[in-house]
């Protein structure tokens, strides 16, 4: 775990805020670094370590290296696209499910378990550190909640990882095993049900938006008791998640009324966001730094803007910067999308806007003519001040959503009364009567509700469709429904290759 070894054995501070924390909760300047045994003393440096657990939250959209474009990638519903075969190994090789343990990005590894590590030593630290006992509380089940959703994802790509619950030191690093998943599994439920009660049911909108509430342990906990298939538990835990479907539930979420608007740039933190990741076009995001855990912008905007996009004045076409062809959608999804009202905020018909001239562009790689509109950079919202402008997108991304929770629990119900209420609820916001709940029916609602946002892979995988769904994509069942441990994390330890792999 070599990456785990030196790379955190110092606790970083974020220096500006980052990952799920409003530009607001803190910002800080450090001096320099610091030793842990040293530090930890007042709320001001257990809020800086606390931000540091937060931070590697923006994965999902951060970074080329990002969870939504790796995981579309891999799905029936995109290809990886880009300027080519061998543009980023990474999510080249997830799309044509032909990854090794030397082309995986480590950083889907490292990055979960950096957030990992610095839990742990919050953790460790916290009973030292001079303030009240009700924000030690908070921030713990802040830290426990953060760490449960990196293990959650670390278990799902890798399946069979370390579980890791104290800080490594150099005499420790050497000798850390794999734990099984259904250990893994436990760890994440325990920090979730010790989260839940000490954590607010509501933040300040103006200094705290982005910090976990006690709704989103709840959330990410009906998900994994789903994904652990334990129904009726998942059942349970998201009942107190949504409510009564289609109203208000106990801490005001409610479905957005028109769903184009869940993905307005400025319409972060609303009523729909559960568990929601915060970008900034403020970070100055630079070159020289983008990727190292500082940029603060949303990469996959421009990621997913068509190349050399151009449109003639007077023209009706949007207004977009270029992009990099990234998460092209497929004429599958095409086809399938085409009649259902989300279409046209999901997927934008460039091949059409340039048959009618009033748009053009240049081919990327896998182009078939439609670009992920949900998050397709606006021409407003270009940055215009210090940094590179198109890696300071400011667009937030879900993590969780209520959609997706109403769903979740259709899914764990099965049948009956509520589980029909639940799916009419996300149809009926988009104007579509209602249909017999079946497991079928929840399965072509969260392909079209969620299309983009990164869960169509694992919800293949969950229900045992991904050999049948990408069987034109070399997917080889037993093996490529997880990932290869990284190479670089086997040498030297005691870990072992996932099944066959080398």
């Amino acid at each position: 775990m070599k990456n785990i070894k030196f790379k955190y054995i110092y606790v970083a501070v974020a220096m500006a805020v980052l990952g799920s924390c409003s530009e607001d909760f803190v910002t800080l300047e450090p001096k320099g670094s610091f030793l842990s045994s040293s530090y930890y003393k007042n709320e001001q440096q257990a809020t800086a370590a606390l931000v540091g657990v937060y931070d590697p939250l923006r994965k999902n959209t951060g970074g080329f290296e990002n969870m939504v474009a790796m995981m579309n990638a891999g799905s029936d519903d995109f290809y990886a696209g880009g300027g080519g075969a061998s543009d980023g190994n990474g999510i080249q090789n997830f799309s044509t499910h032909s990854l090794t343990s030397l082309i995986i990005p480590g950083s889907f590894w490292n990055d979960h378990y950096q957030g990992i590590y610095r839990g742990n030593v919050l953790l460790s630290k916290m009973a030292g550190v001079d303030m009240s006992a009700a924000l030690k509380g908070r921030f713990t089940a802040e830290t426990k909640t953060l760490r449960a959703l990196y293990y959650f994802n670390l278990v799902r790509m890798f399946k069979n990882i370390p579980l890791i619950l104290e800080p490594l030191t150099t005499s420790t690093m050497l000798d850390v095993e794999q734990a099984t998943p259904e250990a893994v599994y436990a760890q994440i439920e325990k920090d979730l049900k010790e989260a839940i009660p000490a954590l607010p049911t509501s933040v300040n909108a103006a200094s705290e938006s982005g910090r976990l509430t006690r709704v989103a342990a709840q959330a990410l906990l009906g998900k994994v008791y789903l994904f652990e298939g334990k129904k009726a538990e998942a059942a349970a835990v998201l009942a107190e998640v949504n409510g009564t479907p289609g109203a208000a539930n106990q801490y005001g979420n409610k479905l957005l009324t028109k769903f184009s608007d869940l993905w307005v740039t400025s319409n972060k933190y609303n009523s729909e966001s559960l568990i929601e990741v915060s970008h900034t076009s403020a970070g100055n995001s630079n070159w020289d730094f983008w990727g190292s855990g500082r940029d603060e912008g949303n990469s996959l905007n421009v990621m997913v803007g068509p190349r050399g996009y151009s449109r003639p004045a007077n023209s009706t076409a949007p207004d977009l910067p270029s992009g990099w062809s990234f998460s092209v959608p497929t004429q599958k999804l095409y086809d399938a999308m085409k009649d259902d009202p989300r279409f046209a905020a999901t997927i934008l018909d460039l091949k059409a806007l340039k048959a009618a001239g009033t748009a053009d562009y240049i081919p990327g790689y896998q182009d078939t003519g439609y670009f992920l509109n949900k998050f397709l950079p606006r021409q407003s919202d270009v940055r215009t001040g210090g940094g590179a402008a198109e890696l300071n997108y400011k667009q937030n991304s879900y993590v969780i959503r209520l959609a997706d929770t109403y769903l979740m629990e259709a899914e764990a119900l099965g049948s009956g009364a509520r589980a029909q209420a639940l799916l009419d609820a996300v149809r009926a916001r988009v104007g579509l009567a209602s249909v017999p709940v079946s497991l079928a029916a929840i399965k072509a609602e969260r392909r079209m509700e969620l299309a983009g946002e990164g869960h169509r892979f694992f919800d293949l995988v969950r229900w045992g469709d991904a050999a049948a769904a990408l069987s034109d994509r070399g997917f080889n069942a037993g093996t490529d429904e997880i990932f290869p441990i990284p190479h670089v994390e086997l040498v030297g330890t005691k870990l072992k290759q996932n099944p066959n792999y080398e």
